[in-house]
């Protein structure tokens, strides 16, 4: 071939590789920018997407061919800036290098288990996703913390009088109770080497304090060979084994992944290296980093930061400091995020099941854009989670796909099929086919009008649909502004993506906010926001020193040592001094706290300042008398970007003298609900020029997106830039006679965006680790008469039960509450479950104060309520008196006054009882109630803002038909489950450990659908504590129903509906009011779903147990408390085998990352994995359970709650059982005790306690 022409110089060339498009912009001097969109797989045209896209951009610049196969010359290519969804699709798709995990001996299986919880509350098959390794190697060594944060009184450590003991990175002090045996970890390793294992991920215990055994494993590991090591502490130097241990992994199986593509992507070019073009990619925090050092655990956001800088650089403008709600919508799901003038980051998430130490743009994703499927379920319209993906796509692409949103948008005339290109059907060569989407909605509007009473036309069941998805993609923005106290009306709304234009009017109508951004490349802004972005080099180090005024220079020098270092990275990429500018960060909490904050330098006011503000801010309170703690130094450096961007688009549209009407290139019938079919014009986006001004309904087209202009509002055209004003509309009323499907739904997310943002707000405010960081909590919303309306997915136990609670309230009160009243309640006998978790209840009154027309309250299980034992869990108590304070109901705010003085008395009442104590967490019940009652407030405000917008009356109505449609689907349920048995009644029998039964006979009326549970045969009520007050078997039926509808149905009163419950006085299930019950809600609960699933037969039974563990001090000067649920084996099922290591039925609460827990106590975690042989055998197995073996440091009273240590779990269709649970005291001398189910023992220093859970069941 010919030589080819040296193009210009200057070109600079963006790419964003997605997982359908690849999309690409280049920047060329004196010339317009180029942009290209290509598949991103398309291996009978190209090998590689970018390097295609770039052969393409060179041929538009020179005129001349670039032969497709032979290798392109970058001469002229100044830089190419690229994100790339590479390593993102291998997580998702468990498509990664073939890895194994170095760890600490005894947690071999930690990364399995993880928090322990289950993903989907309400799922039978519990899919936790798989874990990246294949294989895993435990080395012989351990170390732990000398000290621990929980002592009132702490000691100063001299290291020199014991040679075990070295001081940290940190400055904590490390004891090195056993060395690495570098023989025996040399052996292992050669043994994976030799299996094939090429890429290993090695993450022990502390190591981010103590690094001397990784560092040794690493140097093994390199003289075997290994090409790729991943280092935890090196990746994540932060406290948390299970995220570090996560991050390591995903680096270790993604990074080979990602260098592979990378050497791929540059054997394309003759001189990637040699030509002067600077090659770079985007990493999840927004910044670029030099192609080869690129890794895989800082790429799994690559793609969607591109999208998030590019409208941080075009739409904020930094003189109205309007911040801005990103609003990115694509095929298969939306992201969202917002920008206020800095870059809002977050350092911990969860990423395709991968828990994610690393620090990323704060993104959140909601399974819903232009692919998510339409379903009509249990009267109510549902958009997605699932997709259509593109095979086969939606149904208007030709391959028998199902309904979408696209078909939606394309009905609707939104989507205009000339302007596609043919690239549909079997040989790609067809346009969009409407004829197919018209005839599936067709059918679905037959559908629906069968099953509902108004009579729907089939562009209403189309509007719709597309009102619900909307909906679904506000409710994240909602929680990314409200919940964190920014107001959602004081923002624009950048819209950008392949459906963006589509929606982005009716978002930010229904969020009330007037203007939407959308910048001239939004269908490919992510690729320009590379263009855009900066080249960063982040350092950090951990730290676990109390913070001081005094020693401000300590810290200064440790951040001067991040600064120079990660400053000179950015130097030897060739990055000028003068463009380097560094940020400088303490991340810092209160003691007690695992909610961390990233404080940055401020030369106005010092980090402590800064601290304590943003903490009032974000949590709304400030602990009192609490140690701040820097948890680990951090510097960013960044080199900026040199391309200079336009002026403002606000300085544009203000200097407007003349706006100009121009004329349509069409008109398009387009449907609106508002007024139904429009002509419509329609504008040629790229005809359009600056000061143009459209008012709509009108339809803004190019060649790769649809911009709907909805009626009222006006879009003007800018250099670079189409802002639309969204004007305000009066709104249709709703008929309080009639239901609207669709409002129905929109209604069910709102609600329940009411209970979540609840939650959120108790999570943040709370200061407990049981309430924060267990998430051992419920919030919830009610109607006048006390049923469950909302309730955010937490704690089953809690959830149906708290309507008992408010019912009980209601009578006991009458019309004796005010305004500004509080109720505290926690008595079993009022709707409570056990002492520990105290409800709080709020009357939302109308706005006259005269008349309740909502209650909100929340319930939280508090560490301490006094009793005879730390934690008011005794596995002995026969009486309720002896497990703490009992409140049967009082105004803790009476008038708008917190009543804390009379408070206190409640709480400490139990210590004038012989035997037992006030409560040992004074403080913390305290602050936690007023987080309660802070999160019942913020869920009245948002009541009230509902009833603002379509008033009391409407959202009254439908809070009802929510709760019918909920019933409807019970129904429906239970009459299939007739059919299926023929109408004979169900009967199961399950025995607690002491043999006491729990009877259950289920007889369905076919015509009402409605079901009496009968569970009279059930035992007497017992001189224990595993007496179970009525409230919970109520929440243990609703729980067991959601399950089985098998339906994303909303949770609430109207599922418990259909139900009879018959259950005597005095038996077990509703023992006497002086009863002792801490047990019935953690133990009891559990059998009596597994009793409910063994009726229906529709799985069997879990571990039936939250082997409940407690240990701590009633020392006066030292006291403490700690407590834990501890997970099991599930249950196997018709079609899926038990899951091994989750917490299963009425809990899903998380367990104590194992350094955070050796951090706060005396104690050292042996052993946390599987319990190998524990799962009951079958067609389908069940799951495993666990072994936690604790080892305590000091002396402490340990108790042990727990079942199925006798009856084991039983099997289902022949399937075998799971083992039953084992408790053993292992002494300091070797003697082994077995502990029984429930016990309490004063354990020695030295002395362990080991529980082993139950294994899950197997069917068949």
């Amino acid at each position: 071939m010919g030589s080819i022409e040296i193009p210009p110089t200057g070109i600079r060339i963006s790419i964003d590789r997605g997982g359908t498009f690849t999309d690409c912009v280049a920047c060329v001097p004196g010339q317009p920018d180029i942009l290209v969109k290509l598949l991103s797989v398309d291996p009978q045209n190209y090998n590689d997407a970018p390097a295609e896209a770039i052969r393409r951009v060179l041929e538009k610049v020179t005129g001349r061919p670039y032969p497709k196969g032979e290798k392109i010359s970058l001469q002229g290519v100044e830089s190419i800036k690229m994100g790339t969804t590479v390593g993102t699709n291998a997580l998702l798709e468990r498509k990664g290098e073939r890895t194994a995990l170095v760890i600490t001996k005894g947690l071999k299986d930690l990364l399995h288990i993880g928090n322990q919880s289950r993903p989907k509350l309400f799922d039978l098959a519990i899919n936790k996703p798989d874990v990246l390794y294949s294989k895993v190697v435990e080395v012989a060594e351990r170390v732990t913390l000398e000290a621990w944060t929980e002592c009132k009184n702490p000691q100063q450590i001299d290291i020199t009088s014991d040679p075990a003991l070295v001081q940290g990175i940190t400055g904590e002090i490390v004891r090195i109770i056993e060395p690495l045996d570098i023989e025996a970890a040399q052996k292992s390793l050669q043994e994976i080497y030799d299996e094939g294992f090429r890429s290993i991920a090695v993450c022990l215990m502390h190591s981010y304090t103590y690094r001397d055994h990784e560092t040794a494993l690493r140097s093994l590991a390199a003289e075997i060979g290994f090409p790729h090591i991943s280092i935890s502490a090196d990746l994540s130097p932060m406290i948390k084994i299970v995220p570090r241990g996560h991050s390591s992994t995903a680096d270790a199986y993604l990074t080979p992944e990602l260098k592979r593509y990378i050497a791929g992507f540059e054997s394309g070019f003759k001189d990637l290296r040699t030509s002067g073009c600077r090659c770079e990619f985007m990493q999840s925090d927004g910044g670029l980093v030099e192609f080869s050092s690129l890794s895989g655990l800082r790429s799994i956001l690559s793609g969607p930061a591109g999208g998030v800088v590019g409208y941080a650089r075009t739409s904020y403008d930094n003189i109205e400091k309007t911040p801005i709600i990103g609003f990115d919508m694509g095929g298969t799901s939306t992201d969202v995020s917002r920008f206020g003038g800095v870059f809002e980051q977050i350092f911990e998430t969860t990423t395709a099941g991968v828990i994610v130490q690393s620090p990323q743009l704060d993104i959140n994703t909601v399974a819903a854009g232009g692919g998510s499927i339409l379903t009509w379920d249990s009267g109510m319209f549902r958009v997605g989670p699932e997709s259509a993906s593109a095979h086969p796509g939606p149904a208007c692409y030709r391959k028998g796909g199902p309904l979408t949103v696209t078909d939606a948008n394309l009905v609707l005339g939104r989507l205009i099929p000339e302007r596609f290109p043919k690239i549909f059907g079997p040989n790609e060569d067809l346009p969009l086919d409407q004829d197919a989407s018209r005839k599936l909605f067709e059918e679905l509007t037959i559908e629906i009008n069968k099953s509902v009473d108004v009579h729907l036309t089939l562009e209403e069941v189309a509007t719709g649909f597309l009102d619900v998805a909307n909906e679904t993609m506000c409710r994240p923005i909602r929680i990314l502004t409200e919940a964190k106290g920014h107001d959602i009306r004081l923002h624009n709304l950048a819209s950008f993506g392949g459906a963006g234009g589509q929606h982005a009017c009716y978002i930010s109508k229904a969020l009330g906010i007037g203007r939407v951004l959308i910048h001239k490349y939004s269908s490919v802004l992510s690729a320009y926001g590379m263009s855009l972005a900066d080249v960063v080099h982040e350092e950090r180090s951990p730290s676990a020193l109390v913070y001081s005024e005094e020693d401000t220079a300590i810290y200064a020098e440790k951040l001067d040592s991040l600064q120079s270092k990660a400053t000179q990275q950015l130097l030897r990429q060739g990055i000028p001094k003068s463009r380097v500018f560094s940020e400088r960060y303490l991340n810092m909490r209160f003691t007690g706290s695992d909610m961390s904050l990233m404080i940055q330098q401020n030369s106005k006011i010092g980090f402590l300042s800064a601290f304590k503000a943003a903490h009032q801010k974000q949590f709304g309170f400030l602990p009192v008398g609490r140690n701040v703690i820097i948890d680990d130094y951090r510097v960013r450096s960044v080199g900026h970007s040199t391309i200079d961007l336009p002026a403002p688009w606000s300085i544009e549209l203000a200097s407007l003298k003349t706006v100009t009407t121009p004329n349509p290139t069409s008109c398009n019938d387009v449907y609106f609900s508002s007024g139904g079919w429009v002509s419509s014009p329609t504008f040629d986006l790229h005809t359009l020029t600056p000061g143009d001004r459209i008012a709509g309904p009108a339809l803004i087209i190019d060649d790769k997106q649809t911009i709907v202009v909805i009626p009222e509002s006006t879009a003007t055209i800018l250099s670079e830039m189409v802002i639309i004003d969204i004007g305000a509309s009066s709104k249709d009323a709703l008929s309080t006679i009639k239901v609207d499907p669709i409002q129905l739904s929109i209604f069910g997310h709102r609600f329940m965006g009411v209970a979540e943002q609840m939650g959120r707000a108790l999570q943040k405010t709370s200061v407990s680790t049981n309430i924060k960081e267990r998430l051992d909590f419920s919030c919830t919303v009610f109607s006048p008469d006390g049923g469950l309306v909302a309730n955010a997915p937490h704690v089953p136990a809690m959830i149906g039960s708290m309507a008992f609670a408010v019912r009980w309230q209601i009578n006991y009160w009458g019309d004796n509450l005010k305004a500004g009243d509080v109720i505290l309640t926690n008595s079993p006998i009022c709707g409570g479950t056990h002492l520990p978790d105290l409800t709080v209840i709020t009357p939302i009154f109308d706005e006259a104060g005269e008349q309740i027309i909502f209650w909100t309250a929340s319930r939280g299980h508090h560490a301490d309520i006094g009793g005879i034992l730390p934690g008011s869990m005794p596995p002995n108590s026969t009486t309720l008196s002896e497990e703490g304070a009992v409140i049967k109901s009082f105004k803790v705010v009476e008038g708008g006054v917190f009543k804390e003085e009379k408070l206190i008395d409640l709480l400490m009442a139990p210590q004038h009882i012989d035997g037992c104590s006030g409560t040992r967490c004074l403080s913390d019940n305290i602050s936690d109630i007023k987080a309660q009652v802070a999160a019942n407030h913020k869920g009245s405000q948002l009541i009230h803002g509902l009833i603002n917008n379509y008033g009391l009356e409407v959202v009254q109505f439908y809070m009802e038909e929510i709760q019918a449609a909920a019933e409807v689907a019970v129904r429906d349920m239970l009459r299939t489950v007739y059919s299926r048995t023929s109408g004979e009644p169900l009967y199961a029998t399950d025995y607690m450990d002491d043999g006491t039964p729990i009877q259950l006979k289920v007889s369905i009326d076919p015509q009402t659908g409605g079901a009496i549970f009968d569970f009279n045969g059930t035992g007497t009520q017992v001189n224990g504590n595993w007496n179970a007050p009525i409230a919970i078997t109520n929440s243990s039926i609703i729980f067991a129903l959601r399950c089985m509808v098998a339906k994303d149905i909303p949770l609430n009163q109207g599922a418990i509906r259909p139900i009879t419950v018959l259950v005597s006085e005095g038996c077990l299930l509703q023992p006497s009011e002086e009863a002792a019950v801490c047990a019935g809600n953690v133990l009891t609960s559990q059998r009596i779903v597994d009793v409910i699933f063994l009726a229906f037969e529709v799985a069997a039974a879990s571990q039936g147990c939250m082997n409940n563990l407690t240990f701590g001090s009633d020392d006066p000067d030292e006291g403490f408390g700690y407590y834990e649920t501890i997970c099991g084996g599930s249950g196997a099922g018709p079609t899926w085998v038990g899951t091994s290591g989750v917490h299963t039925n009425m809990t899903n609460t998380r367990i104590t990352d194992p350094e955070i827990l050796e951090r706060r106590y005396p104690v050292i975690l042996r052993q946390f994995c599987l319990r190998e042989g524990s799962a009951g055998k079958g067609m389908h197995d069940g799951g495993e359970g666990i072994i936690r073996d604790i080892e305590f440091c000091l002396p402490m009273k340990t108790s042990i709650l727990s079942e199925r240590r006798a009856f084991a779990p039983y099997g289902l269709q022949g399937g075998g059982d799971g083992q039953r649970g084992e408790n053993k005291w292992i002494k300091k001398n070797g003697r082994v005790i077995g502990l029984g189910g429930k016990s309490t023992v004063a354990m020695n220093k030295g002395d362990r306690i080991v529980v082993k859970s139950p294994g899950g069941r197997g069917l068949g």
